[in-house]
């Protein structure tokens, strides 16, 4: 089940909740401090105050806060300046996800799809960012796309995320050509594993065995400046990598997802 291996799942603190009316001012201010004073005040206003209804339908959902007797216990986390977080041991995220998913699934009129947020994030966000600023955008702008070594093969086991990187691939090159003659250029920023806190906080479980090499960030970038100066529509940092996109070009596609398979000790 994708769900378990999720953030909300894995997540161990707790839950804030407005524990009676004079706790009001002070739970706001410590949420707008929090935010360096950009929130929202209204949105703020509304995350309190509903705050103890949020409770009350997760308890009617099962979820079971660590209780002293009949009584909530509250402990204090991050920002907060008194005790109003609700809990579960060391593992509220599973305790909170497991019951709502274990709800949702008992609905009828409610349909759990996943792998959409992948489609969500790396396709319709693109796409609507990309449209939403392009009037906006003055002769001499260049709009950056990231895509991915994966952007030029299919990827057995992440094959949702290899299919919208191609999709990145394909919009930005045919884009690029649609704006001709504007002084706009596109380009899709194609690299290998890059070392980034990525995989401190997204990689969850041991699909991906096999990483050959990784490169930083700041390589990626600068290959990026200077395709982009060049005038090219993709760049691909990294000689190895270059050459594993040669060879998705030269060789048949399953033989590629084959050497995939045997890297990852699928077959």
């Amino acid at each position: 089940d994708k769900a378990r291996r999720s953030d909300s799942f894995l997540a161990q603190g707790g839950i804030c909740v407005l524990r009676d009316e004079d706790d009001y001012d002070a739970f706001y201010e410590d949420t707008m401090k929090a935010g360096h004073y950009e929130n929202n005040p209204d949105s703020v206003h509304i995350m309190i105050h509903s705050s103890s209804d949020v409770i009350a339908d997760l308890v009617s959902f099962g979820v079971r806060f660590e209780k002293n007797g009949e009584e909530f216990t509250y402990t204090r986390e991050g920002a907060h300046s008194s005790p109003r977080i609700l809990f579960h041991e060391d593992e509220t995220g599973k305790e909170i996800t497991s019951h709502l998913l274990e709800t949702a699934r008992g609905r009828d009129n409610i349909t759990i799809l996943e792998n959409y947020t992948m489609v969500d994030l790396n396709v319709k966000a693109l796409v609507a960012i990309t449209y939403a600023t392009l009037p906006y955008v003055t002769k001499g702008g260049a709009i950056y796309q990231l895509g991915s070594l994966s952007s030029f093969q299919p990827v057995p086991y992440i094959n949702v995320y290899g299919a919208t990187k191609a999709f990145v691939l394909s919009f930005s090159r045919a884009l690029n050509q649609e704006l001709r003659g504007t002084g706009i250029r596109v380009m899709a920023v194609c690299p290998g594993w890059v070392r980034t806190e990525f995989f401190e906080h997204a990689v969850k479980d041991d699909t991906i065995k096999y990483y050959n090499k990784f490169y930083d960030s700041d390589e990626v970038v600068r290959r990026a400046l200077k395709d982009m100066k060049r005038g090219k529509d993709v760049s691909i940092c990294g000689l190895s990598v270059r050459a594993q996109v040669l060879a998705t070009k030269l060789l048949p596609h399953k033989m590629v997802m084959r050497v995939w398979l045997k890297q990852q000790k699928k077959l």
